[in-house]
């Protein structure tokens, strides 16, 4: 170099990485030790015209197997705005430990002329051997972190063949406690419930949307839906196991549900959906029967056949099971049909002024200070819970405010009953009713 020559100066980033965050609350921590080294080796190469750059790109607690790092993705962007001229590492893994990965950055790099320097291995990646070296010290650093993924791996299997809990979020009925699981008495009961529940209704999608109805949530606090209710069915941690790729283990945990009731649960369970939902519909009570009359006034009974898998219920005239299908005009109706047709006659016969006024009449004088205002409060709420309830439950509510319903050829006609109504407004509103005084 001639005298009075200017030396042109190289931008040098240092670049830290630490995988785990233990002891990076100290003074000085690995971080700073790697950059005290880094700093140290810039220094050497004054005379070259290297300059250490005052930003700081530390990854505390971050993994060299992925490029999803804060200040890593930082170190890129100032390489790409063309701030940097040379990136100084301690190690090479510290930079990254995939072989793939580290080809990137060195895409990167030499896009932008950049050069990478590790202070601990010396190697220029601008010739030929130094991408050699590269490659070689790399593929060791990927090995050495299969390695260790296959160690954390095999002792995660052996802790859950001897049934501990390997963390994450605990399930609902549980708590963590010095790294065990605990029974939540409160949530235990809930988790119990809704085992009995299934095994009582047969369906999740029933149970799931009552559930949701009376405001149940998951551990995570989220509405409870039908996928919630299988997984939660089907989780084995329950009955006090615990489950590894598919074998399960005795866990150190107390069990929620009892292995008698698991077993009927899952019996149900290993049934089709299809084959549930039929039978659930087969158990289904007809919502008008001993109330709908056909056009020659006989009775008609509720009767279904099925085809393949597929349930058909309907409504067939007595006249026509006695003398034939001449016998009536209307002889047989879809069941669910006429039944949505009734069902929403009565959902707009209970917002009527009439019958509100017919029925605040009726109740007045059971109920102490009721108002009309009240009646059409009471009334005007089934409609919004009609959906929620249980078919046995909505059974009882129309035969209780339903007192004939009559099918012609032109249509039906809905008849009510003025004190099913009363009752009714009574257990809506919560008004206990006070006996009548005395005159």
């Amino acid at each position: 170099m001639t005298k009075g020559a200017t030396v042109r100066k190289l931008r040098c980033a240092v670049y830290t990485r630490k995988s785990s965050e233990e002891g990076l609350d100290m003074a000085f921590n690995s971080l700073d030790a790697q950059r005290d080294a880094c700093a140290a080796y810039i220094a050497s190469q004054k005379s070259e015209g290297w300059v250490a750059l005052p930003g700081r790109y530390d990854d505390g607690g971050f993994s060299g197997g992925t490029l999803e790092r804060p200040a890593l993705r930082r170190l890129l962007a100032d390489i790409e705005a063309g701030r940097i001229d040379i990136v100084v590492v301690y190690k090479i893994d510290r930079l990254s430990r995939s072989l793939m990965d580290f080809a990137k950055l060195v895409e990167v790099f030499d896009r932008h002329n950049v050069t990478f320097v590790s202070v601990t291995q010396s190697f220029n990646t601008t010739t030929s051997m130094g991408r050699l070296t590269l490659n070689i010290l790399l593929s060791f650093a990927q090995f050495e972190r299969e390695v260790i993924g296959e160690r954390i791996r095999d002792k995660f299997a052996a802790s859950r063949a001897r049934g501990m809990w390997m963390g994450g979020h605990p399930p609902l009925g549980y708590d963590v406690r010095d790294r065990k699981l605990v029974v939540n008495e409160t949530e235990a009961a809930a988790v119990r419930s809704v085992f009995e529940r299934f095994l009582a209704i047969g369906s999740a999608t029933t149970l799931a949307r009552t559930l949701a109805a009376e405001g149940m949530t998951t551990k995570r606090g989220h509405p409870i839906d039908k996928g919630t209710v299988y997984k939660l069915l089907n989780n084995r941690v329950y009955v006090g196991e615990a489950v590894h790729k598919g074998t399960a283990y005795p866990g150190e945990h107390q069990p929620i549900v009892t292995r008698a009731l698991w077993d009927k649960v899952h019996a149900i369970l290993a049934e089709s959906p299809r084959t549930r939902a039929g039978r659930t519909r087969a158990a289904t009570p007809a919502l008008l029967k001993g109330l709908i009359f056909g056009p020659t006034g006989c009775a008609m009974t509720p009767t279904h056949t099925r085809r393949g898998d597929k349930l058909y219920r309907y409504y067939v005239s007595q006249s026509v099971l006695k003398r034939g299908a001449d016998a009536c005009p209307v002889g047989r109706v879809p069941a669910a049909e006429i039944e949505g047709a009734v069902v929403d006659q009565l959902r707009g016969l209970l917002r009527a002024p009439e019958v509100i006024v017919a029925t605040w009449r009726s109740a007045r004088p059971e109920i102490d200070g009721l108002s009309e205002a009240e009646v059409r409060e009471a009334l005007e709420g089934l409609d919004p819970l009609w959906d929620e309830l249980f078919p046995a439950e909505q059974a009882r509510i129309v035969q209780l405010l339903v007192e004939r319903v009559d099918v012609g050829v032109a249509g039906l006609k809905v008849r009510l009953r003025v004190q099913g109504l009363a009752r009714m407004v009574q257990d809506l509103a919560g008004i206990a009713a006070t006996p009548r005084r005395a005159a």
